[in-house]
């Protein structure tokens, strides 16, 4: 093996190892599914890698792979075994949280979102990207973003309020 090609991969290994955590709640956030979303990690590190020599040079290397993640997984949804559905509920990802019930309902009303709003969800409010940094990664219109964000926050709330919170905010 080359000295360039061992650093290449010793760079590149040290960036997954950094990273590969959060890319995979980002997955899981998109898909709902661990096995799906760690399929989408692979998927879009293994594209990644293979142009890893460009992506290091690029003004952010992040949102490159942000961008992997968020095709992989336009990809995965249009595969047929997508309409496939494990029998038994997979743990949530993220660990060491304080209400169990509430992130379930979390899940559940993120994962009712249509896929373009739980995208833009997802790389505005767990990556806190910025409008035009969400547009750019997705290729959409700001307005898009600002938009779908509006459309899936109403939503969500509407999904996450208690009924007899509902029902007080309707007297």
């Amino acid at each position: 093996m080359s000295l360039n090609k061992a650093r290449r991969d010793a760079e590149f290994s040290e960036f997954v190892a950094s990273r590969r955590d959060r890319l995979r709640r980002a997955a899981y956030l998109l898909c709902g599914d661990a096995g799906r979303a760690e399929d989408i990690v692979q998927i879009a590190l293994s594209k990644v890698y293979v142009a890893w020599s460009r992506v290091r040079r690029a003004d952010s290397v992040d949102a490159y792979v942000r961008r992997a993640v968020v095709n992989a997984h336009l990809t995965e949804a249009t595969r047929p075994w997508h309409r496939e559905r494990p029998g038994l509920d997979v743990p949530a990802l993220e660990r060491g949280t304080t209400d169990p019930e509430r992130d379930d309902e979390l899940w559940a009303a993120l994962r009712a979102l249509p896929p373009g709003q739980r995208r833009v969800v997802v790389l505005r409010h767990y990556w806190g990207l910025s409008v035009d940094e969400t547009a750019a990664d997705l290729g959409i219109s700001a307005g898009t973003v600002k938009s779908q964000t509006s459309d899936a926050l109403r939503r969500l709330r509407v999904a996450l309020t208690q009924p007899d919170e509902r029902e007080a905010g309707l007297s």
